[in-house]
């Protein structure tokens, strides 16, 4: 029976177990012992990898739970790629989290296990079809990222940060809350294929309806960190520890595009001239504030907070350039592109943000560009990795992000939308000067500190592999931008 199958939901029940097991197991590990419950986070991201990745071969599309939730081809390929996010998160903050005693006694495990509850929030995310199985998922994501970023208690900017994006998060979740319980009100169904066809039958109030979608884009908007809902960005960035950054910057921002994806794709193709109206302004104001209020910033987390808005307004000019009629090219070319993206950008962040943990050391954080000085003379190696990242953050070939930026224009072109993609171009050039400008400090400034950089096994394999990754990627952008591509086609058609 649909109601009764779990086989779609094997991954999340193989998470939840390994969760409660390490956490138990952690209970009685020393301090010294703590690397078990690292390997076993990693064993677990390792296991539910290879089931999502078994899954997405299949291509096939189930439902269960009273159609509440799916396994599709677009949740499989997100869920891997959320799970290479959290997996170099953990192997990127291992040693960073350990010299400033998030790790410690008091603490235990807690890191590695509030990173896996947010990740099995941003599985659920990503397979729901219903709206409110999307709060939940969203919700059990949030909550383990607020308790994340106020992990080091006796920190004063860190728990400052906390507040912040737990009082602007609270708002947020009231913002979509309530335009769901419009989508119910005037549809009378909480599933998301329900509401399309009662959407599409023509009978319900539009302007009631056109009212909740107001308020659930503004709910995706804060999620993902666009403007004008992204003052707790900056803020949140630069006062969480570095780890907890990554974690908040690297796989929610896949969730939040599932969610985008069921929620207005979807749940409400019918309303897609207005959403898409929302999104044309939304994407355009981050794409000139972010970019703009970046080459201000001298600390470069602050400098990455609005780098992410300005990405993410690309995100969402590959949203506003689908249609929603079918699979059709057009369809490939927007949604498709748009998950490319998000993907690549992802997997950049992570490097960076792995470089910069690189560079802090017990006592001293690399928050500041100046920080990045003489990087090559240190690290000639690590300081390639840092211009690999850089190039593809800003869009310069060969690296990943000039394909995902190029494929996501090509998809604004094809809706005949040519003063959009000027306009894209325009702030691409703008937020290029501020990426170049890390690149100039590493290799034409003197560093401060002459001593090498000395790194652990797994720091080094990882950095050396993501940034192999982008370069990979961008060279041959084919068989990921095709898997995305088909994703959305096979998702959308079932």
């Amino acid at each position: 029976m649909n109601t009764l199958n779990l086989t779609p939901a094997i991954p999340e029940i193989i998470l939840a177990i390994a969760i409660m097991a390490i956490l138990l197991i952690d209970l009685f590990l020393s301090h010294g012992k703590r690397y078990v419950t690292y390997a076993l986070s990693l064993i677990a991201l390792v296991v539910c990898g290879l089931v999502s990745l078994g899954d997405f071969n299949t291509g096939t599309t189930v439902y269960t739970f009273s159609n509440m939730f799916v396994s599709d081809p677009m949740a499989n390929i997100l869920k891997v790629f959320s799970y290479v996010a959290v997996g170099l998160t953990l192997v990127y903050s291992r040693q960073y989290a350990t010299d400033r005693q998030m790790l410690n006694s008091h603490l235990g495990g807690e890191f590695y296990v509030l990173a896996l509850f947010s990740l099995l929030g941003q599985m659920v995310m990503i397979s729901a079809n219903n709206f409110l199985i999307i709060y939940l998922g969203l919700e059990l994501m949030s909550l383990s990222l607020y308790a994340l970023i106020a992990l080091r208690r006796d920190n004063a900017v860190s728990t400052e940060a906390a507040m912040k994006y737990f009082v602007l998060g609270a708002l947020a979740s009231g913002f979509l809350l309530y335009g769901i319980s419009m989508m119910y009100g005037a549809t009378g169904s909480l599933d998301l294929n329900e509401v399309a066809k009662v959407i599409a039958a023509g009978t319900v109030n539009k302007p009631v309806l056109v009212f909740g979608l107001v308020f659930i884009v503004s709910g995706l908007a804060f999620k993902l960190g666009v403007v004008p809902f992204h003052m707790w960005v900056p803020d949140v960035y630069q006062g969480a520890p570095t780890s907890i950054t990554l974690l908040l910057g690297g796989a929610p921002k896949i969730a939040t595009f599932a969610i985008a994806i069921r929620m207005l794709v979807e749940g409400l193709p019918a309303l897609a001239i207005d959403w898409q109206q929302m999104l044309t302004i939304l994407a355009v104001l981050s794409m000139a504030i972010g970019n703009i209020t970046a080459i201000v910033q001298t600390n470069i987390k602050r400098m990455l907070a609005y780098s992410t808005i300005s990405q993410m307004g690309f995100v969402l000019l590959g949203l506003l350039s689908g249609v929603v009629t079918g699979a059709d090219g057009s369809t490939t070319n927007g949604y498709g592109a748009s998950m490319f993206y998000i993907v690549s950008y992802v997997l950049t962040t992570l490097g960076v943000f792995g470089v910069i943990m690189l560079l802090s050391r017990a006592g001293f954080e690399a928050e500041n560009i100046e920080d990045f000085r003489g990087l090559n003379q240190r690290s000639p190696w690590f300081a390639l990795v840092t211009l690999l990242l850089m190039f593809s953050l800003a869009g310069v070939p060969p690296a990943v992000g000039f394909y995902a930026k190029l494929s996501v224009l090509q998809a604004v072109l094809s809706t005949g939308q040519v003063w959009l993609a000027i306009v894209a171009v325009m702030f691409s050039l703008i937020g290029a000067y501020y990426y170049l400008r890390v690149v100039k400090v590493m290799y034409f400034d003197e560093p401060v500190d002459k001593s090498k950089i000395v790194a652990n096994a797994d720091m080094t394999v990882a950095l050396t592999v993501n940034g192999a990754a982008i370069l990979l990627l961008g060279l041959a952008p084919g068989p990921l931008m095709s898997a995305c591509a088909a994703a959305i086609v096979k998702t959308l058609a079932s």
